[in-house]
């Protein structure tokens, strides 16, 4: 007779019996052993991935050897661009190019227009070692670099780093040009909370269903500035700009920095206004308009792109408040450089780079828009996705494109990982990674 599971619970747990049947016995035996090498394996993958991962350096120490010739002689701020450029047939293209990639910025697609620039021209960059980032969060240092040799120098430093201007400086020419970009830092902390969040340990405090309002409520009470991972989560852009992103607002060494970075940098980008930002690059660049073409890269989903409400916005600001200040600054100076550009001018160059794109947008891409990773059909355009969850959209590629707009297409549509392997990036950590992701399904 068939019994209940019930009654076979109870069979189980009355008193008198003290084993359960053989068969059972060796069914919890088994999963036990497999939890338990499962578990080893675990942490075996994760202690090798460790040693791979640098702990977060304070210290701004350089780990060029003593001696070595550098590229180019540190100057306390870069030369001035070319006068000449932006004037017609007045200029020469630059190709020596310092990008500071920020976070959650639309750096990503930035990042695909310096790739496919540098390859068209055979331009040699500076790329990571085992990474797609240089050792980040750690200080950028020369050494970092795939294949570096003291005396090297490079055409384009363009990876995720920690910047320390120095190190860089010393692997470009004395006139290479050094950019950034910025995003509005309530908007930016957003972004960077759902994606970076789970790779935090203090949010895994935060109980409630909204997290990112949970935390804005009372930030301190979760916030701990030694946590592992915690610059993702305060004055990100601070951080890998390579000042200390919990400095005092009051300390005067905020607006030093901000100064700094002024003198530094030759144009400071604007996520929000990134067509009017490509312009302006162009036009310092000396470039055409098909070299700043571009399709959105590593965009969410809308369902997984929630808006901060008014009183959260101010939280968020009021929480990175160095951004905030940081952001104030260079929203000012760039519409400055708009006015000098010429606003008639900026609208005519604006309109005619977003034609540009619908053009190719049309060439490209199957179905004309980006589609959810699960709807991605070649795995070569299958984007990067944050811990637990596949928010990032992706493309598919047109199947019958001509012969003259194949290779652009392909080049505009491939995610930051498969192109960097495409140049031929040592990626090793990177890769371990993944498998350490697909194996635990993560």
């Amino acid at each position: 007779m068939w019994l209940s599971q019930g009654e076979e619970r109870g069979i189980q747990t009355r008193p008198g019996v003290s084993e359960m049947p053989l068969p059972q016995k060796k069914r919890w035996e088994s999963m036990a052993k497999g939890l338990v090498l499962g578990a080893l394996f675990t942490s075996f993958l994760l202690l090798l991935y460790s040693y791979a991962v640098p702990p977060l350096h304070t210290g701004l120490a350089s780990t060029t050897p003593e001696g070595a010739a550098p590229c180019s002689p540190a100057l306390s701020e870069p030369e001035a661009p070319t006068p000449a450029n932006g004037s017609a047939g007045g200029c020469q293209p630059r190709r020596d190019i310092v990008f500071m990639k920020t976070h959650k910025t639309a750096s990503s697609t930035l990042l695909n227009i310096l790739f496919r620039f540098g390859q068209k021209h055979g331009l040699k960059f500076a790329f990571p070692n085992g990474r797609n980032d240089f050792d980040y969060p750690a200080f950028f240092a020369r050494s970092l670099v795939q294949d570096y040799r003291p005396g090297a120098c490079f055409n384009i430093i363009c990876n995720h780093m920690r910047f320390h201007y120095d190190e860089v400086r010393g692997l470009v020419p004395p006139n290479a040009t050094f950019i950034t970009v910025l995003r509005d830092p309530a908007r930016l902390f957003e972004s960077s909370f759902h994606y970076f969040g789970s790779v935090v340990p203090f949010t895994w405090k935060l109980s409630g269903r909204d997290k990112l309002a949970e935390f804005l409520q009372d930030p301190d009470r979760y916030y701990d500035p030694h946590g592992y991972n915690a610059h993702y989560l305060r004055n990100l852009l601070f951080f890998d700009l390579g000042y200390d992103s919990d400095l005092d607002p009051r300390s005067p060494q905020v607006q030093e920095h901000i100064l700094e970075v002024e003198r530094r940098f030759h144009l400071v980008l604007l996520q929000e206004y990134f067509d009017e930002s490509l312009v302006l690059l162009k036009d310092l660049l000396c470039w055409e308009l098909e070299d700043v073409l571009y399709f959105k890269l590593n965009a969410r989903r809308a369902s997984a792109v929630p808006r901060l409400s008014g009183e959260l916005y101010r939280r968020a600001t009021a929480w990175n408040v160095l951004d905030a200040r940081l952001y104030r600054h260079f929203n000012a100076s760039f519409w400055r450089k708009v006015e000098a550009f010429g606003r008639e001018r900026m609208a005519r160059e604006v309109a005619a780079l977003r034609r540009a794109n619908e053009r190719m947008r049309r060439i490209c891409i199957d179905g004309g828009h980006a589609v959810d990773a699960t709807a991605i059909q070649d795995s070569a355009m299958q984007p990067w996705q944050p811990l637990g969850t596949k928010s990032i959209l992706g493309y598919n590629l047109k199947k019958s494109i001509g012969r003259r707009h194949a290779q652009l297409c392909r080049r505009m549509l491939t995610p930051e990982i498969q192109y960097l392997m495409d140049l031929g990036v040592n990626l090793w950590v990177t890769k371990l990674w993944k498998l350490i992701r697909d194996f635990l399904q993560w």
